[in-house]
């Protein structure tokens, strides 16, 4: 979908006549499903860019409320709802503006403290009643993903160690499938979706596919944010048996080799971080 300012603009002054006379500039951005725009000083408008994108606001709207409240970190608070119309056939929405940067693996100022937070947001989340809740987009057994990781690893003979990532990924299924209770997960907490300010963690967004499930994947962080000498320390955070850290580990390797022939030439920042977590799952298995 072509999505610009003006018309941005025009779906604001159509919806929130109040919000009309605010500035209002897109933000760049290597995610693939919302174009994001900032209005006024403390708003940001959210809309997605292509069908499938959709049910992410949808489901966020509807789950953000009820879980917020219990995490240690700041996360979108959602401030209005736009209806589909004539100019835009989706449903979009108005948060609040959230301050912070994404963290960049490789340049964390306090990897430590990064750790010791996303270890404690993973704690609290997990901790939200999960009665009644949505089944997660990734809480499902990795099995799930098999067809997949082996379509992209063909596309990716002679790029990467396909070898070695096929040794891993089949190690990956050979774990315990997760047999305890559903709990809820935010099911990407990639780079793009953490805000940090002064190398702490401030605030989590994307929760277009938070659910209940396994939530082994959200270690995913381990490996495509934090360096391997403070891994240890996220995980006692979080508190996750051999299992459980080795679901997580085929987690990461499988959502970076699937997007990464996929994303190759169209969008570097994103096929930069598939190769860089593929390169530390790598390294920490030799």
């Amino acid at each position: 979908m072509d999505i610009d300012v003006s018309l941005v603009g025009r779906l604001i002054a159509g919806r929130f006549p109040l919000w009309a006379g605010l500035p209002l500039r897109r933000l760049e951005s290597s995610g693939t499903e919302n174009a994001m725009f900032r209005l006024g000083a403390d708003k940001v408008v959210r809309l997605p860019r292509h069908p499938r994108a959709v049910e992410g606001i949808t489901h966020e709207l509807r789950w953000l409320p009820r879980l917020a409240p219990g995490l240690p970190t700041a996360a979108p608070e959602p401030l209005g709802r736009g209806e589909p119309g004539e100019e835009f056939p989706w449903p979009w929405a108005v948060y609040s503006w959230l301050d912070g940067r994404n963290p960049v693996p490789g340049t964390l100022g306090e990897p430590r403290l990064l750790a010791e937070d996303l270890g404690a947001y993973v704690a609290a989340l997990r901790r939200v009643d999960a009665a009644q809740g949505p089944i997660g987009y990734r809480g499902v057994p990795l099995a799930t993903r098999d067809r997949f990781m082996r379509e992209a690893l063909a596309q990716l003979a002679g790029r990467i160690d396909t070898a070695a990532v096929t040794d891993l990924w089949e190690q990956a299924l050979r774990v315990p499938e997760y047999a305890g209770p559903p709990v809820w997960a935010h099911g990407d907490l990639m780079a793009g979706n953490l805000l940090v300010s002064g190398g702490r963690l401030t605030a989590v967004i994307d929760y277009g596919t938070v659910g209940v499930g396994d939530p082994a994947v959200d270690l995913i962080s381990a490996w495509c944010v934090l360096p391997a000498e403070v891994r240890g320390v996220f995980r006692e955070g979080v508190g996750a048996d051999e299992a459980e850290w080795a679901r997580g580990r085929g987690w990461a390797l499988s959502i970076a080799v699937i997007a990464l022939p996929y994303y190759w030439d169209t969008n570097p920042p994103v096929a930069e971080n598939s190769r860089h977590v593929i390169r530390e799952i790598l390294a920490e298995s030799r």
